[in-house]
């Protein structure tokens, strides 16, 4: 465990997929910049709002990705190993995107980022060495929580004065595959899983807990 904790403090191969991510979104876009004949500018700085919202789905995305890192690094190589690092793959994409807003709108990152790193990745792990079904129950607990936290900011940025199109088009995108992640943990087993009320209870009140935290600090 103490080397899986070394690993997460700097993970060259996680960085390089996050840049890979990255790299897709920014092609995704070139040709719509080309007709444009110049590069996107950055925006002008974020409104209270916009500047929350990155802040802490920044700060969850990274928290998310660390939890499959851990759950990969304990089950990578067994039945599981592949349903799960579909869901990773999807998660290091939503960091990226959310990597590239931070940029654009220029919103500060949480100061909480070194401690969401490390606690995600004991989250994930730590559920994973108590069996399979007990990582579905850690990935359900906590995309209960994300998924209803994305639905209340698509209600605040709606009823926004002037709602962020874009901003609003991904956090869309994003709260669907959250659920396909809850649906497949509870496919999975995650219910036949040992305490799982309980266990579910307290991941849920820590994810409640870090969203609190990292939309002011």
């Amino acid at each position: 465990m103490a080397a899986m904790l070394r690993s997460v403090l700097f993970c060259p191969e996680t960085r390089l997929l996050s840049v890979r991510c990255l790299s897709n979104i920014k092609a995704s876009s070139s040709s719509a910049e080309s007709e444009d004949g110049a590069d996107k500018p950055l925006r002008p700085r974020a409104n209270a709002l916009t500047d929350e919202i990155i802040r802490v789905d920044h700060a969850g995305e990274l928290g998310a990705d660390r939890i499959y890192a851990g759950q990969m690094a304990i089950l990578g190589s067994g039945p599981m190993g592949k349903t799960i690092g579909h869901m990773w793959e999807q998660e290091k994409c939503h960091r990226a995107q959310f990597e590239q807003l931070i940029q654009q709108h220029r919103v500060r990152p949480t100061v909480m980022t070194p401690i969401w790193n490390v606690a995600g990745f004991v989250l994930g792990a730590g559920t994973a060495l108590m069996g399979e079904k007990a990582a579905m129950a850690c990935t359900v607990a906590v995309e209960t929580v994300i998924v209803e936290h994305y639905n209340d900011q698509l209600r605040q940025i709606m009823e926004s004065p002037n709602p962020d199109k874009e901003l609003l088009e991904t956090i869309t995108k994003f709260r669907d595959e959250e659920q396909e992640h809850h649906d497949t943990g509870i496919n999975c087993g995650a219910e036949q899983a040992p305490f799982y009320q309980a266990m579910t209870e307290v991941i849920k009140f820590g994810c409640k807990t870090a969203i609190a935290i990292s939309k002011k600090i």
